[in-house]
This record gives structure tokens, sequence and C-alpha cells, in this order.
């Protein structure tokens, strides 16, 4: 059994590799409860804990509310992607 194909390139990535490439980049967080956050990434660790910075909170597609700084509870995260 071969290794996650991740990229093009044929090589698997390591999601803490992936994870630290897109600090201070835009990222989409999405909760187990289906709500969504838009921010710059400031950190992650271990447990997916994840801080934000310039945060945009969106409910049911809407944009809710703008924060400064989010702390996000890892395990309410569904998942996180970067935004290119």
């Amino acid at each position: 059994m071969s290794a996650p194909q991740a990229n093009g390139a044929g090589e698997a990535r390591d999601p803490s590799g992936f994870l630290g490439e897109i600090i201070n980049s835009p990222v989409t967080v999405k909760l187990n409860s289906g709500v969504v956050y838009k921010g710059e990434l400031q950190s992650v660790d271990g447990y997916m804990n994840i801080a934000l910075d310039q945060t945009r909170e969106i409910v049911d597609g809407k944009p809710r509310r703008n924060y400064g700084d989010a702390f996000i509870r890892g395990n309410n995260v569904m998942y996180i992607s970067a935004d290119h």
C-alpha cells in the first residue's frame, strides 16, 4: 500500500509541515457545528488549537461578526484549509 498523494509532485506531505508552511497566511477553519472562521493563521498546536488574527465569523454562509484575535479549541475543528 502506498502513501497518500498530497500534491502533483507525487510526494506525501506531513500535516504538521503543511500547517507550518501556512502560518501568517489566510485560512478557513470550519467547526463541527458548521460555523466557519476566516482569518490569518497565527499558530496551531498538536491538539489543533488555532489562533487567528483579523478573524471573520460566517454562519450559514453569511458574515456574522468580526474579531481581532480569536482562539479556536482544537476539538471543535472539522478542518482547516489554506486560502490562496
